[in-house]
């Protein structure tokens, strides 16, 4: 039976349907998970509110939320959580959660499920509040285009800011709750030596977050002798605290000038001259508790710097359920971010010419809609059984979009489809399925070569060329799993006719590498650009007049030594761990050298043609990258066939 709680729609601006189907809005915190529907741009409903231990994850609830709500797809999903996001995997700080956002999407089916920090999702709804969302709390004035910090007690302390930059904010990611408590006054000092007696490190967050009010209760009351119900919790102490009991008022007090200091630092901290925004249901529920505190008095108190705080204003936000405003905001960003490639217009043509569709090509366009992962990663065989119709029928609905094939059009959804590479490293857990792993290794390795693609320095892939075509030698020298890159190398390159060989061995590179002269060649291949011995080896190679082209991560020892260094940085989660996807870039990049050199080898003025396949290559937008690749394959096959 589903505990959730319905709760009525907020609609900032009414807008036409979302072409790709209502999108799912999360709001995820320590104690409640509250879930959204957005049908048209700014109009939210269907909200409600599901305790978070009522579930064993986060997929549950959502399923449970899209059971309640009566609908059956959601091809688009983003989550605000309190809690850091890095990378895939989330475990929460104040709730017993953990899951992987991609296994999460898989599960849901969602094309895209976006997971950033609740009060970075809380920071991108700050632009758009209004006088009514907000209530300023002392002076100041908000300086237009200028930084925003933002703070908020609720379980934990969130925080965030805003930087302005053109027509746009950048949100920040931060943990700010966790920084160290400093106290400002005795009474600060007691709350902070009881605070000791429970943890060794004592944050703001403990002191400043709602289960902190409960905490000073308790010091207080243990300095005069009052003894604390053992079932009273922090909304208690609000209540008695309106009711006028002096503990409670005094520990009202203590906590909101506690939150004032903090305020003050991020505001200092930030620069934020465009004001502090102070969300979370904690400061909300003291009301005007809150605004006779010394909370505005502590946020100035800042010695030499008093004057410049008293021109920051500070404002509650009074708006029910604004993190859905900014997660809005970021997943209609990276959906356009994301149109900008093939798949939006691909989506939209298929919409428009789908009345025109003879019935069985009807039936394709509705999985190509409805599961876009299943045209992408399916054979055709397969495609025309779940579409229930014939291979040639596939074929003429993939022609009608004006694609070549099939396969060109999987390579026009696939390249634009929102969430189909991952911007982020996913790391493997003990206990992950074949499919769990399978497909994080495979996003790892695709999101590294697109990242290559995007900051590889092609003149000086051009310059390396240029070096290994005009060899009188070339030897390729790797250690470790670097080896099995240099004895492909040499695989390849023997063939163009010059003198080539491959050394994994330290002994044999040190002993080569002193005969080696001017018009002979290195191309040094190493995941780290550290190891010492290989250093030295080069080095006297370069003594003898030798050129050495180094294969290896950026701002290293030998990429800095090397006459030209071709930089495949990628991300690796500990350096212990067996170097897959560096392997795959230093292949990759191995490919690209063996294409060059033999387009100039096999082709007058090839030159001039490496040129314009490498500007190509730079230039090439989603929808023309795989042109591009097949290009230089099939070019690279062609001269020079395994």
């Amino acid at each position: 039976m589903s505990t959730g709680v319905q709760s009525k729609a907020v609609t900032v601006a009414a807008g036409s349907q979302h072409a790709d189907g209502p999108r799912l809005l999360a709001d995820v915190g320590g104690t409640n998970a509250r879930f959204a529907l957005e049908t048209a741009p700014g109009v939210i409903g269907e909200i409600r509110v599901y305790p978070g231990r009522d579930y064993p994850g986060i997929a549950e609830a959502m399923q449970q939320y899209l059971k309640d709500i009566k609908v059956s797809r959601v091809n688009h999903a983003a989550v605000a959580i309190a809690n850091p996001v890095d990378g895939d995997h989330v475990s929460m700080t104040n709730h017993d959660w953990s899951f992987s956002i991609e296994a999460t999407r898989r599960a849901l089916g969602f094309d895209t499920l976006l997971v950033v920090n609740d009060f970075t999702a809380l920071a991108m709804a700050l632009p758009g509040l209004t006088d009514a969302q907000r209530v300023q709390v002392g002076g100041g004035s908000r300086r237009q285009n200028s930084v925003i910090g933002l703070l908020g007690p609720g379980t934990g302390l969130g925080v965030s800011g805003l930087i302005p930059a053109d027509d746009r904010w950048i949100a920040l990611g931060s943990e700010g709750g966790h920084a160290s408590f400093a106290p400002s006054n005795e009474r600060e000092d007691l709350v902070m030596r009881f605070a000791r007696k429970k943890w060794p490190h004592v944050s703001f967050e403990r002191v400043a977050a709602g289960p902190g009010l409960l905490l000073i209760y308790q010091a207080l009351a243990e300095r005069d002798g009052v003894s604390v119900p053992d079932d009273l919790e922090s909304a208690g102490i609000t209540q008695r605290a309106h009711d006028g009991e002096a503990l409670a008022l005094e520990a009202v007090n203590c906590f909101c000038g506690i939150l004032g200091t903090f305020a003050g630092n991020i505001a200092v901290t930030l620069g934020a001259l465009g004001g502090i925004f102070i969300g979370g249901g904690v400061v909300l529920k003291l009301g005007e508790l809150f605004t006779k505190s010394p909370f505005r008095e502590r946020f100035e108190a800042k010695g030499r710097f008093q004057q410049y705080l008293s021109s920051v204003p500070t404002f509650i936000i009074t708006a029910e359920y604004p993190a859905f405003l900014g997660v809005s905001a970021i997943l209609s960003e990276q959906l356009s971010n994301r149109a900008n490639g093939g798949s939006s217009a691909v989506f939209e043509r298929i919409r428009q010419m789908r009345d025109a569709l003879t019935p069985a090509e009807r039936r394709v366009a509705d999985l190509a809609l409805n599961h876009p992962r299943s045209i992408i990663n399916d054979p055709i065989i397969d495609i025309a059984r779940k579409a229930d119709v014939s291979q040639p029928t596939v074929i003429r609905f993939c022609r009608s979009l004006g694609c070549q094939g099939l396969s060109d059009f999987k390579l026009k959804l696939a390249t634009g489809l929102t969430g189909t590479i991952p911007v982020s490293h996913s790391q493997v857990h003990l206990g992950d399925t074949a499919t769990d792993f399978g497909a994080k290794v495979l996003d790892n390795t695709v999101s590294a070569i697109l990242q290559l693609r995007e900051h590889l320095n092609f003149d000086h892939v051009e310059r390396a060329i240029d070096i290994l075509n005009g060899a009188r030698r070339i030897e390729f020298y790797g250690l470790g799993n670097s080896n099995i890159v240099a004895q492909d190398a040499h695989y390849k390159f023997f063939r163009f006719g010059i003198p080539t060989i491959a050394y994994g061995d330290l002994y044999m590179q040190a002993a080569s590498a002193a005969l080696l002269g001017k018009g002979d060649v290195i191309v040094a291949v190493s995941k780290s650009g550290r190891a010492p011995e290989l250093l030295r080896v080069l080095e006297i190679a370069m003594q003898q007049g030798a050129t050495v082209v180094a294969i290896t991560s950026s701002n290293t020892p030998l990429a800095k030594r090397a006459t030209v260094a071709l930089e495949t940085d990628h991300i690796e989660i500990r350096e212990s761990q067996m170097s897959m996807i560096s392997r795959i870039l230093h292949l990759v990049m191995i490919d690209i050298l063996a294409v060059g050199v033999a387009i100039r080898r096999a082709v007058p003025n090839a030159s001039a043609d490496v040129s314009e396949a490498m500007t190509k290559v730079r230039e090439a937008g989603d929808d023309d990258t795989g042109a591009v690749l097949d290009w230089l394959s099939h070019g690279a096959a062609g001269i020079a066939r395994d």
